[in-house]
């Protein structure tokens, strides 16, 4: 969906992947086939009936389809390539699951190119998971998280436990598809989410913003039940901090893009 309004807005948006290669999105968050308590079934899970209502959304199936046959997309830059100087801003997508994200978390290559962006003041934009690579990037400046002094949303609690709530009961052969990273004996409950691990990186706890709880639209924002669009901003919550615009989970995407993408054209004015 970024790369869409990114794109519709003017910009040139670049791809980079650990070894050059395109990318492919989790194919159960596309087709929602195995997000099923039959979803171990070879031909049973061809019939999501859950699957479609965790699955992305039309639109974003849409942008999607459109994106994996456009050039650049075709065309990724390696991780170990990039030169954070020949670009004007970086965006952070999200995920979940292990396989596949840890690689991208803790990669030090991206989060010294992470860190070079924040150093030079440009635009970041990061949303769910993406959040948490830009707080495991330590700056040069100050020797510490380049999420110390901002504030910032990610995927929040709230919404990474509902999610493993229904997977422990929908995929119980697979438990664990919704956490990245699992707390260890001693461990609180949450303690490995994105929300705690983002907020031990911020200069206070009160700089993890989520939906106040007096906000008029709580209810949308909040449920996981709606999404937002480019028409219909009310269930989303983004944060804009100065040079950074961080994001939720996919119901933010729209608003997330939209803010992202007027951020870099301002910073782009002579």
């Amino acid at each position: 969906m970024s790369w869409r309004v990114l794109v519709n807005a003017g910009h040139v948006v670049s791809f980079s992947t650990p070894d050059g290669r395109p990318a492919d999105a989790d194919d159960m968050m596309l087709t929602g086939r195995g997000l099923d308590l039959w979803g171990a079934v070879p031909l049973l899970r061809n019939w999501p009936l859950l699957g479609l209502l965790m699955r992305a959304n039309r639109d974003a199936r849409q942008a999607y389809a459109e994106m994996i046959v456009a050039p650049s997309y075709l065309a990724p830059q390696r991780w170990d390539a990039v030169d954070p100087t020949a670009f004007d801003g970086l965006l952070l997508p999200g995920g979940h699951r292990a396989r596949g994200m840890r690689e991208y978390l803790e990669s030090e290559v991206l989060q010294r190119h992470v860190a070079s962006f924040f150093d030079e003041e440009k635009p970041v934009a990061a949303v769910c998971h993406g959040v948490l690579l830009a707080a495991r990037s330590i700056s040069q400046r100050t020797g510490r998280s380049v999420l110390l002094g901002y504030q910032t949303t990610a995927l929040t609690w709230a919404f990474e436990n509902s999610a493993w709530s229904v997977a422990r009961i929908a995929r119980f052969w697979d438990p664990n598809y919704y956490r990245t990273y699992l707390e260890q004996e001693g461990q609180p409950k949450g303690f490995m989410s994105v929300q705690q691990e983002v907020t031990r990186a911020l200069a206070r706890a009160e700089d993890f913003r989520d939906v106040p709880k007096d906000d008029p639209d709580y209810r949308a924002k909040t449920s996981g039940l709606e999404r937002d669009s480019m028409d219909y901003p009310t269930p989303a919550f983004v944060v804009r901090d100065r040079n950074y615009v961080s994001a939720r989970w996919p119901g933010d995407a729209h608003t997330f893009a939209k803010t992202f993408a007027g951020l870099l054209s301002a910073a782009l004015q002579p």
